[in-house]
C-alpha cells in the first residue's frame, strides 16, 4: 500500500501546558535520566572490568544495563528537551525512528529478561548440567537472538504504521511517538492493523510472562530441597530479577496487550517502562547483590588508588 501522507512533522502534547509544572517536571526526569546513565553505565564497567563477575548472570546482566541505556536514550532526552520548548515538534522520519527504537529496544529487554531467567532455572534446578548448558556460546545466541527478536518485532511496528496515511491533525497525545497515538491520527480504518499491533506486541509480552512466572514457580518449587543458605542467596537473585521483571511487564502489559483507549492514561503508565524501570534496575541488582558491591568498591578503590599513585 502506497504512502499517501501529507504529515510532515508531529506535535508531542507531552504531560501539562502549564510552564511551572513543566519546569518541575524538567528538574525531575532530567535527574532521573542521569541516574540511568550513571548507575547503567556503571554496571556495565563493573561486569566488564571484573574478573569474578564472568558467569553468565553477570553477562546478561551487562546487556541488561547497555539495553536500558539505549532504551531511556531514545525517548528521556527529547521528553526533557520538550519540558523548556513550547513548540513540541517532531519530524515524520523522526517520528518513526523513535517508535522503532522504543520498540527495539523494549523487545530485546523483554527476550534478555527471559534467558536471566533462564540462566537461574538451571543454576537451581539443574546446577550440576550447568556449566555444560550455560557456556559462553550459548549465551552469546540467547543475547544475539534477543537483538534478532527485537528486531523482527519493531520492523512489522513501523512497517505498519509507515503505510498509514497521515493527513491531519498531527498532534500526538503522548511524550514520544508509539503505535497507538499513531494509530488515531491515521486518516482510514486502522482497525485491522490496530488488532496485528496488539497481537505483535501482546504474542511477545504474554508468552514471555507465562515462561517467566512459570520458571519462578518451579524455581521456588525446586528451593525447598536446598540448604538455608542456598536457599537464601537464589532467593535474593531472583528476587531482584522478579521485581524487575514486575516494574517492566506490568505497565508493557498494560498498555500493548489490549487496544488503547485512554491515551493520557498510557502515557503516564509508560514512563514506568522507559524511565522508572531502567532507573530502578541498576539499583536493585546492586543493593541485593553482594558480589555486585564488592566488584565495585574494588574497581572504586583500584581507580583512586591509581590517581593517588599519580
Amino acid at each position: 500500500m502506497e504512502n499517501a501522507s501529507t504529515v510532515e512533522e508531529f506535535i508531542l502534547l507531552g504531560f501539562s501546558e502549564s510552564q511551572g509544572v513543566q519546569t518541575i517536571f524538567f528538574v525531575i526526569f532530567l535527574f532521573f535520566y542521569m541516574i540511568i546513565l550513571a548507575g547503567n553505565l556503571l554496571i556495565v564497567i563493573t561486569v566488564i572490568s571484573s574478573q569474578r563477575l564472568n558467569s553468565p548472570l553477570y553477562f546478561f546482566l551487562c546487556y541488561l544495563s547497555f539495553v536500558d541505556i539505549c532504551y531511556s536514550s531514545i525517548t528521556a532526552p527529547k521528553m526533557i528537551a520538550d519540558f523548556l520548548v513550547e513548540n513540541k515538534t517532531i519530524s515524520f522520519v523522526g517520528c518513526m525512528a523513535q517508535l522503532f527504537g522504543v520498540h527495539f529496544f523494549a523487545c530485546t529487554e523483554i527476550f534478555i529478561l527471559a534467558a536471566m531467567a533462564y540462566d537461574r532455572y538451571v543454576a537451581i534446578c539443574r546446577p550440576l548440567h550447568y556449566t555444560t548448558l550455560m557456556t559462553r556460546r550459548v549465551c552469546g545466541r540467547m543475547v544475539i537472538g534477543s537483538w534478532v527478536g527485537g528486531f523482527l518485532h519493531s520492523i512489522v511496528q513501523t512497517l505498519l504504521t509507515t503505510q498509514l496515511p497521515f493527513c491531519g491533525p498531527n498532534k500526538i497525545d503522548h511524550y514520544f511517538c508509539d503505535v497507538h497515538p499513531l494509530l488515531r491520527l491515521a486518516c482510514t480504518n486502522t482497525y485491522t492493523v490496530g488488532i496485528i499491533v496488539v497481537a505483535n506486541s501482546g504474542m511477545i509480552t504474554l508468552s514471555c510472562f507465562i515462561i517467566l512466572v512459570m520458571s519462578y514457580i518451579v524455581i521456588l518449587i525446586s528451593l525447598k530441597n536446598q540448604t538455608s543458605e542456598g536457599r537464601h542467596k537464589a532467593l535474593s537473585t531472583c528476587g531482584s530479577h522478579i521485581t524487575v521483571v514486575i516494574l517492566f511487564f506490568g505497565p508493557c502489559t498494560f498498555i500493548y496487550i489490549r487496544p488503547s483507549s485512554n491515551l493520557s492514561e498510557d502515557k503516564s503508565v509508560a514512563v514506568f517502562y522507559t524511565v522508572i524501570t531502567p532507573m530502578l534496575n541498576p539499583l536493585i541488582y546492586t543493593l541485593r547483590n553482594g558480589e555486585v558491591k564488592s566488584a565495585m568498591r574494588k574497581l572504586w578503590s583500584r581507580k583512586a588508588g591509581s590517581e593517588n599513585g599519580k
